[in-house]
């Protein structure tokens, strides 16, 4: 079979989490791959729990978690509803990080995530879908019996093909273990081209368990959610989500990211790119040349 390995790709030594990605549908790098120093992840964290209480209205530690009882109003939980649970969700979304802090304006262009990415979705249909981070905490329910699992492109219809339609990056700011709340997948799912099937996919999962540092990459057909986490303390994570410059992205990225921040990152160039900057669509105007009558 003839190799889809790009120059990228060979230059930045990746061919064992290409093969990963292809086998798997998941991989996981660690930092002396990826280049983000360690110390990096403890300031996102810290930047994160900041965040976190100016949002929710309490303190939150790394070691113990949120500091008051937290009331979600209506505790829906799309993932776990979709098999029929409700519970108490233990985690929520800090959104937009990119137009937040230049550190996760770096992350979202890390060239070795970024290349992984682009492998499976192609070079230059490559596009940001979102940035966002997950911030949980204990509790035994997390997404129900079903772990959650889901594919990304799920919304797509079917039939998928061999390229991913979207991708995922999970950047892993605390140490993940089963019962800290780890990541879970299907190993292989990617090639079976459809939603997950119970009970067999929570039968299959597996947990993700890696220290602070690394970084999970993943194919947008992979089957994947979370464990509960089971002990005291926070799991956190920077969540780069990519998609298919034909599919719609979660943020308006396009229509709406200050563009005077875009050269504050380490590749300004690749940001305005997989911002869909310079894209043609969606356009707001007549955009084709139109001939005119001669007289």
């Amino acid at each position: 079979m003839k190799s889809r390995l790009s120059s990228e790709i060979r230059d930045l030594g990746l061919e064992q989490y290409v093969l990963a990605l292809e086998v798997d549908g998941l991989a996981v790098v660690p930092p002396e791959v990826h280049g983000v120093p360690v110390a990096r992840f403890d300031e996102m964290a810290a930047w994160l729990l900041n965040r976190a209480e100016e949002m929710v209205g309490c303190r939150f530690d790394l070691e113990t978690g949120p500091a008051a009882e937290l009331d979600f109003g209506d505790p829906s939980n799309v993932l776990a509803e979709m098999s029929g649970d409700r519970g108490v969700p233990s985690q929520f979304l800090i959104q937009q990080l990119a137009r937040h802090h230049r550190m996760f304006r770096d992350l979202a262009v890390n060239p070795v995530a970024v290349a992984l990415i682009r492998h499976m979705i192609g070079r230059t249909a490559t596009r940001f879908s979102s940035h966002n981070s997950f911030v949980k905490w204990q509790g035994e329910f997390g997404y129900g019996k079903n772990l959650g699992l889901h594919c990304d492109q799920t919304a797509v219809p079917l039939p998928w093909g061999r390229n991913a339609l979207t991708a995922n990056t999970n950047w892993v700011l605390t140490d993940y273990t089963r019962d800290g709340g780890a990541f879970a997948y299907v190993p292989g799912s990617h090639r079976r081209m459809t939603q997950p099937t119970f009970p067999e996919a929570t039968r299959l999962a597996q947990p993700i368990e890696t220290p602070k540092g690394s970084v999970i990459v993943f194919h947008g057909a992979t089957w994947h959610g979370a464990y509960p986490r089971l002990v005291p303390g926070m799991r956190l994570s920077v969540a780069n989500y990519y998609r298919h410059y034909m599919v719609l992205p979660q943020e308006d990225i396009k229509g709406s990211f200050p563009r005077e921040l875009v050269d504050d990152c380490d590749d300004p160039s690749a940001f305005r790119v997989l911002a869909g900057f310079e894209d043609i669509f969606p356009y707001r105007s007549q955009n084709e040349k139109v001939p005119r009558a001669r007289v």
